[in-house]
């Protein structure tokens, strides 16, 4: 008793049932432009049962074949073993038996394959959730760590390189200078004209000087350079750290006995705690000067007069309350880049995820040390 199955194309089955076994004869073009055959048709329809003692595969009839016979090989082997039914694919040809025997001869490895399921909405969360806490742990340990470093530093017992320190300085100090003074300029201007619009229709044009100064001086001068700190010199220190965990260098300071955190990670840190605040100073009178322009060119007020309001708007007190900020934000620039480095895994790759969680992480960060440090100057009536 014979039968054939096919789909429209080429290939097609012929299922033969003798006294002994079964021959299933392969005919047409048994190739991938054509189609993977699937011997689950077979199986489902009762044609092969597990009674069948061996089938018998006779290829003498194909006219061509490539990988997709092989495939169809192999799922019949495996489903064939799952029914307790013996394969005999000696009528193959040579080439094709051999493929097949590789393919059966490696064990599939456990996980390979890619399931459809997903995990469930608890579970994301709870992952989450795992991962942040261990992310929070590892800062708060690379913070301890660092400031043990500042620790010896001051004592001078840290083992480190004064001209890295220069050069840091340099590269993260003077060479912002353009980018400082561009969006801080924009930002005093951009305050100016908000200012300028509310106040004018009450005749209070002078107190723009007011607004621009307290608000450049105690809030945004120092975060608006800290955030271009982190994006400019926070994602160049995680490049350079992760890099160098790429080639091993940070492993050879540890096997020669030199602490990474010492030699890498305190220059960093020393270099941004100094020029942080040094540029923040600049960028609160670069944004004044941006409010000033703004607001002679679209009032009455003169440039002399919104240099004395500006002078009585803001003391020391002020000053010192926004050079605190920066310092601290300073701290974390590098704290964030430095740690994303070390972290970095082995790859190309990596360093460029390194950059970026490390300018994620700078800028929020800023932005959650900026709101609990106004509270607590709110409290304490600073």
């Amino acid at each position: 008793m014979a039968s054939e199955t096919g789909g429209s194309g080429p290939v097609r089955l012929e299922l033969e049932t003798l006294q002994e076994s079964t021959v299933l004869r392969l005919k047409g073009g048994w190739r991938l432009s054509d189609g993977i055959a699937s011997p689950d048709d077979l199986f489902e329809s009762g044609k092969l049962r597990s009674q069948s003692q061996t089938l018998k595969v006779d290829a003498s009839a194909m006219t061509a074949w490539d990988s997709a016979l092989v495939c169809f090989l192999v799922d019949l082997k495996k489903r064939c073993t799952e029914s307790g039914i013996a394969l005999d694919l000696s009528a193959l040809p040579e080439g094709a038996r051999r493929l097949v025997d590789m393919a059966l001869a490696v064990p599939e490895r456990q996980g390979a394959k890619r399931t459809g399921s997903q995990a469930g909405f608890l579970e994301s969360v709870g992952k989450q959730t795992l991962d942040a806490l261990q992310g929070a742990g590892e800062m708060l340990e690379f913070l301890g760590q660092s400031l043990i470093a500042l620790s010896k530093a001051a004592t001078g017992k840290a083992r480190f390189r004064a001209a890295d320190v220069l050069q840091i300085f340099q590269e993260c100090g003077p060479q912002a200078l353009p980018i400082v003074t561009l969006i801080s300029f924009l930002v005093g201007v951009i305050l100016g004209f908000v200012g300028l619009v509310q106040l004018e229709q009450f005749g209070a044009d002078i107190y723009v000087a007011n607004l621009v100064a307290v608000a450049m001086v105690r809030e945004l001068g120092g975060m608006m350079t800290g955030i271009i700190m982190a994006g400019r010199t926070g994602a160049a220190f995680a490049a350079q750290l992760g890099t160098m965990n790429v080639n091993e260098e940070i492993a050879a300071f540890r096997t020669i006995g030199i602490d990474p955190v010492d030699f890498l990670v305190l220059p960093r840190m020393l270099a941004l705690i100094v020029a942080v605040p040094l540029l923040t100073i600049y960028a609160n009178v670069v944004g004044m000067l941006g409010g000033s322009v703004v607001t002679a060119a679209l009032s009455d007020v003169s440039l002399l007069q919104y240099y004395g309001q500006t002078a009585s708007s803001v003391d020391l007190v002020d000053w010192a309350s926004g050079l605190f900020k920066a310092t601290i934000y300073g701290i974390i620039i590098a704290i964030a880049g430095c740690l994303r480095g070390i972290q970095c895994k082995m790859s190309a790759a990596a360093v460029g995820n390194a950059a970026t969680s490390a300018v994620v992480t700078s800028i929020v960060m800023i932005i959650v040390a900026e709101a609990l440090i106004t509270v607590v100057y709110q409290v304490l009536g600073i």
